[in-house]
């Protein structure tokens, strides 16, 4: 049996893919808006000024790999049900040895 490589084994390594999404930029800007209250979409696209269609994507990529999730609905006085989002961490810790990577997700405190 082969070994397999590095690109092979990240595309299945949950670690790898976590440490890929917190590279990005826009991907903690969203994680960490959310850690210390729920928002919707638009809130968050307002506040980090970056597209609605852009932080859909990015939640959805979150909520996946189990890192965001929906706190809350809203119904708003014309009836429309509303998402709101929450961090469920509130610290990352990456540590490389020996070319192997080590995460430590640290759980977000409610208020």
């Amino acid at each position: 049996m082969s070994k397999k490589s590095i690109i092979q084994l990240s595309e299945f390594d949950i670690t790898q893919k976590i440490i890929e999404a917190m590279s990005n930029v826009c991907t903690r800007s969203v994680l960490f808006s959310v850690k210390h209250e729920s928002k919707d979409v638009t809130t968050i696209s307002e506040e980090l000024k970056i597209s609605i269609s852009t932080v859909y994507k990015t939640l959805s990529n979150l909520e996946e790999l189990a890192l965001a999730e929906v706190d809350k609905y809203v119904i708003t006085p014309d009836g429309k049900k509303i998402k709101l989002y929450r961090s469920r961490i509130g610290k990352v810790e990456i540590t490389l040895e020996n070319l192997e990577p080590t995460l430590n997700l640290h759980p977000n405190a409610k208020n």
